[in-house]
């Protein structure tokens, strides 16, 4: 199973918002020496804990400090832009980049309400997604009426993150799909894996491509792997009482806090969760979960507040799959 790595640019509590970006670049020029195949960035918009909006703009700089690793969108969320205007940025990153660049697409319309109404989305248009992927292939391949700039030597890779009704997007399209989320553990997975590869449609040479994207963390003891996990799965408990997804914070502080017992179950079933253990607990649950999806590829998402326990486990989880 191929190995990519997804950083989401978390804010740190008592570090500049700013300098998540260069952890970034920092993580993905470690990433290449590591051996992964890619390093994707995410696209989020307004939320405190997440430093990138704009993931074109990041892998550009991503771009300059790397110079073999595949880079790409974690995703572009498209119902937020026009096709044309992505096409643009991804041909020119391509441009700057040879053969080195995916452009990932997803669907989310905003994490709040005053998101949706900042982005101009009010929540209740039309889904246009599927439409809208093949307008902006279109321009990446060279067959729309108007001719994106720069023109490039190959197209740019589309890949489909999604859950449920964009599985059928990306087979009726001839794309890849990216899967990560709830759905994974879903009774449902199979089912829709399975739907995905009877009805690919084949565009070009196309063939069904899967990868399933998940938090994964490893270190020397299960429970030192679950630490780790802790201050993310602690944001997004957070996050369900205050409506605010925050900072990571450090596992001290957070442990010092009085938690209620619905933040206790909370922390517990988001850390059952994550793919968090020593190497022989992660290698036996990877390989549980490349038995059930039979996927192509592994997209790790893991953060934690440790920026060091975060590298030496980028490091262990590339030699377990090496």
């Amino acid at each position: 199973m191929r190995l990519s790595l997804l950083d989401r640019s978390r804010t740190r509590a008592g570090s500049p918002e700013g300098t998540a970006l260069r952890h970034t670049v920092e993580r993905a020029v470690a990433a290449e020496r590591s051996g992964y195949a890619r390093f994707w960035v995410a696209e989020h918009h307004a939320v405190p804990g997440i430093a990138s909006g704009a993931p074109a703009v990041l892998l550009a700089a991503v771009g300059e400090r790397t110079t073999t690793i595949r880079l790409g969108s974690g995703g572009v969320m498209l119902p937020q832009h026009q096709p044309l205007v992505v096409a643009e940025q991804f041909l020119m990153l391509a441009g700057l980049h040879p053969g080195r660049i995916d452009l990932g697409l997803g669907r989310s319309l905003g994490f709040t309400a005053p998101v949706r109404r900042a982005l101009r989305r009010s929540g209740d248009e039309p889904d246009t997604f599927a439409d809208d992927i093949a307008e902006l292939r279109g321009y990446l391949e060279r067959t729309a009426p108007v001719t994106a700039r720069p023109v490039t030597e190959a197209p740019v890779p589309v890949f489909v993150l999604a859950t449920g009704r964009g599985v059928e997007v990306a087979a009726r399209l001839g794309l890849p799909v990216v899967l990560g989320g709830p759905v994974l553990q879903g009774a449902e997975l199979g089912t829709l894996l399975a739907g995905y590869r009877r009805d690919f449609r084949p565009h070009g040479d196309s063939r069904p491509h899967v990868t399933v994207s998940l938090d994964a963390l490893v270190a020397d003891t299960d429970a030192a792997a679950r630490e780790l996990a802790l201050p993310e799965v602690w944001a997004m408990v957070r996050s369900r009482r205050t409506g605010s997804f925050g900072p990571l914070e450090p596992v001290a502080g957070i442990r010092d806090r009085r938690w209620d017992d619905l933040d206790a179950d909370r922390v517990a079933r988001g850390l059952d969760a994550v793919v968090a253990g020593s190497p022989a607990t992660v290698r036996r649950r990877l390989e549980q979960l490349a038995e059930r999806t039979a996927a192509d590829e592994l997209l790790a998402s893991g953060a934690t507040y440790d920026r060091t326990a975060l590298a030496d486990s980028d490091a262990r989880l590339a030699e377990l799959l090496a």
